[in-house]
């Protein structure tokens, strides 16, 4: 190629980046410590995941009889198989905690005020869709964790009012997960959620470039100093995305993708646990009446996430941390620690003692493990935003930071005991025990 190609093809390469991002931004927001780089690292993930998935289709076969023994072939008969569903296998993994960390840093960092609303309304949309995708494409392995994985989400979806059963026939497409179930997740695994998660994704970044760029702070003494996007911004955003490229592969060929034995429908794990993602709702659905634990509490956060933008005074200061304060922060992190140590201390309570205290009283299951903690749960959260206003002189959007915060600090705390500490028929246990 010369000379002259070689500029044409650098500068076709310019006009795309150029594009998709304003052609200047503030200066203040190169600042790495404004976003940690999270949403080009969920995009650095999403386009391993669409090469390295494009590259599994070459040797999978989406079928009962022969799925599993694809998957081992890609270790035993492919060259670099292994390596590149190693890399899918860990980009998923880590998209989720990717993805979850850059909606909380939106939220944190005031990014969904007037001019955000609907890309924020977008973005849980999009993260949404990486739940799912890590989900539909859980089951095609095959394998025991995969399998019995499934049938505890599938099964899960049952408890859903009205339409569960229905639901969770559709998933399964039937009554038990097998060949249909395995085709359904296929389809929509490598078809159905990226056709959707590259049209939303293209709007996220779309709508971003038009209010500008990352939030910033809104100062009295005129427009901000602005540079431009190349080389300031694209330089940043390579560095980040290269490094994090580096990490995953270099995981990828240390630690191989789980893959357990055949799925076997007549022999089930002990325990069997849904995936890591969806362990804090089993583990929630151990202490809450399923209806409520599957169904009202998930629509609750779901609501009360889209309202957020809307409610006047819930919105943080964009462009600065937990609203530029140091009270704030020193908020944030109480609240999260509480709200850890509360949460474990109610798992624990629960288990030893009011468990047992229920079953012996014969106290109906719908009022002690369903009203009875949301109403409590409830009563609590108003009173602490109350005290946290007018008490302590907190701003809404601090009071509602807080709440956000706990909610986190809830997931989290229940996220960890579901891994790490429950055991066999899903009893408490120590590390290791």
């Amino acid at each position: 190629m010369d000379n002259q190609g070689k500029k044409r093809g650098r500068k076709s390469i310019t006009d795309f980046l150029v594009h998709i991002h304003p052609p200047t931004l503030p200066e203040e927001t190169l600042r790495f410590s404004l976003s940690w780089g999270l949403g080009g690292m969920s995009a650095t993930l999403v386009f391993l995941l669409f090469a390295t998935g494009i590259l599994q289709l070459l040797t999978y076969e989406p079928s009962i009889d022969g799925a599993y023994e694809s998957v081992r072939a890609m270790y035993s008969q492919v060259p670099f198989g292994g390596w590149i569903r190693n890399i899918h296998h860990w980009s998923a993994n880590l998209l989720v905690i990717v993805v979850s960390l850059h909606l909380l840093r939106v939220f944190l960092t005031g990014a969904i005020g007037p001019g955000r609303r609907l890309n924020w309304i977008i973005g849980l949309v999009l993260f949404d869709l990486v739940l799912f995708a890590n989900f539909s494409g859980y089951l095609l392995p095959w394998d025991q964790l995969a399998y019995w994985a499934v049938t505890i989400c599938t099964s899960m979806m049952a408890y859903l009012p009205g339409i569960g059963p229905w639901l969770s026939e559709i998933f399964r497409g039937g009554t038990v997960v097998g060949q249909s179930t395995l085709a359904n997740f296929y389809g929509l695994h490598i078809a159905g959620i990226p056709g959707a998660f590259v049209l939303l994704m293209v709007w996220h970044f779309w709508l971003v470039r038009r209010s500008g760029g990352l939030v910033r702070l809104q100062r009295d003494e005129g427009p901000a100093e602005r540079v431009p996007t190349v080389p300031n911004l694209i330089v940043r955003e390579a560095a980040v995305g290269l490094s994090l490229i580096a990490v995953v592969l270099i995981v990828s060929i240390f630690w191989n993708a789980p893959l357990q034995e055949l799925a076997n429908p007549g022999m089930s794990p002990n325990p069997a646990k849904a995936p890591w993602y969806f362990l804090g709702f089993q583990e929630l659905l151990l202490h809450m009446h399923p209806v409520f634990a599957i169904c009202v509490v998930p629509v609750i956060i779901s609501g009360l996430l889209l309202f957020l933008p809307f409610w006047p005074g819930a919105v943080l200061p964009g462009g600065e941390w937990f609203g530029g304060g140091k009270r704030g922060k020193i908020l944030a992190i109480w609240t999260y620690v509480a709200g850890s140590l509360f949460t474990v201390l109610l798992v624990i309570l629960d288990e030893k003692l009011l468990r047992s205290v229920g079953s012996k009283t014969g106290t109906a299951d719908v009022f002690t493990r369903g009203y009875f903690p949301l109403i409590c749960f409830t009563a609590g959260s108003v009173a602490g935003y109350l005290l946290l206003v007018r008490q302590y002189r907190f701003s809404r959007g601090e009071a509602v930071m807080a709440g956000m915060v706990l909610g986190w600090a809830v997931l989290v705390a229940l996220t960890v005991i579901g891994i790490w500490f429950r055991g066999p028929g899903m009893q408490l246990i120590w590390f290791g025990g």
